[in-house]
């Protein structure tokens, strides 16, 4: 599906009230860090001292320590935000954004924690671990799952491989950077827990359905065709894990139970929202363009006038 094209005024426009105010929450964050560093103590994750200090699980995620992770953080909510936000709705989108953070920061404790038992490596313990890249890496999930198709010009990859392609590059990136700990978890979590989340938790007030159970966003999207029948099984068993539902046995029993549709298992209702959504979000680009277009029409009737 193709979108209108966007002019350089409209880019930087029609950012939402809201990401206004978590990109001022992530900012006001790092402005904290760097003017009194030892606040990094008491809103980062230190897994040695999340016990009593448990709130970091949740403050970590809005907390920069360095200069290039705020910028990249704000453009990243601001920018993607306003494609997410109006599909999704503001409470929906602060819901995402809460618990894709709360899960992520959960699953990156209980990671330190288990490497130090393995290695007995004490800086595992002790490296001070925050950021917004684990949401920012959420986004991409949902942006594969609204507008999959989309191709993206400058990379020439659809849209669907953003999470995978960022992962990839993260991977590799690891090799080559001091402490990878302090960012791979969180983006690998941010990435799974997102789709965990629009899989089968995010509720659709307008159909009163649960989550996204077509076989287009499925775990096993996230990988190359050839490796999609190793990976269903083992997707299924976590997913059997941590929601109780099996992937394959739902698919295979057409989502139902009894003869009777699960919970926000129709894959046609989830066809149709990201086509509402792809609708949405074209409608959105043509109004900026035309906004836009109005702007620079009114400047040129100014000029003639003067």
């Amino acid at each position: 599906m193709s979108t209108p094209a966007i002019s350089g005024t409209s880019l930087f426009t029609g950012f939402t009230r809201l990401c206004k105010g978590l990109a001022v929450v992530l900012v006001g964050g790092h402005i904290v860090v760097q003017i009194h560093p030892s606040a990094v103590t008491y809103l980062a994750l230190i897994p040695a001292r999340t016990i009593p200090f448990a709130w970091n699980l949740i403050t970590a995620g809005y907390v920069e320590q360095s200069v290039h992770g705020a910028v990249i953080s704000t453009i990243g909510l601001l920018f993607i935000g306003k494609l997410l936000e109006p599909i999704w709705g503001p409470r929906e989108f602060l819901k995402f954004i809460f618990v894709v953070n709360f899960l992520t920061f959960l699953f990156v404790f209980i990671t330190a924690i288990s490497l130090y038992y393995i290695t007995m490596q004490e800086n595992y313990l002790y490296m001070p671990l925050s950021g917004f890249h684990g949401v920012l890496s959420g986004f991409l999930v949902g942006i594969k799952q609204i507008i999959p198709d989309q191709e993206l010009p400058l990379l020439r990859i659809k849209t669907k491989w953003l999470p995978s392609f960022t992962l990839l590059l993260s991977i590799v990136l690891s090799f080559f950077t001091p402490e990878p700990a302090k960012y791979l978890p969180t983006l690998i979590f941010g990435t799974y827990m997102s789709w965990i989340y629009l899989r089968y938790l995010q509720k659709k007030p307008e159909t009163k359905l649960r989550g996204d159970p077509s076989d287009e966003f499925a775990f096993s999207t996230f990988f190359p065709e050839f490796l999609r029948p190793v990976i269903d099984p083992i997707a299924s068993i976590f997913g059997w894990m941590l929601c109780g539902r099996s992937e394959i046995s739902d698919e295979t029993r057409g989502y139902t139970s009894g003869g009777a549709s699960l919970p926000g298992s129709d894959p046609i209702e989830a066809s149709r929202r990201r086509e509402r959504g792809a609708r949405a979000l074209e409608e959105r680009l043509a109004s900026e363009m035309l906004a836009a277009g109005a702007r620079e029409e009114s400047k040129k009737d100014a000029a003639e006038n003067v």
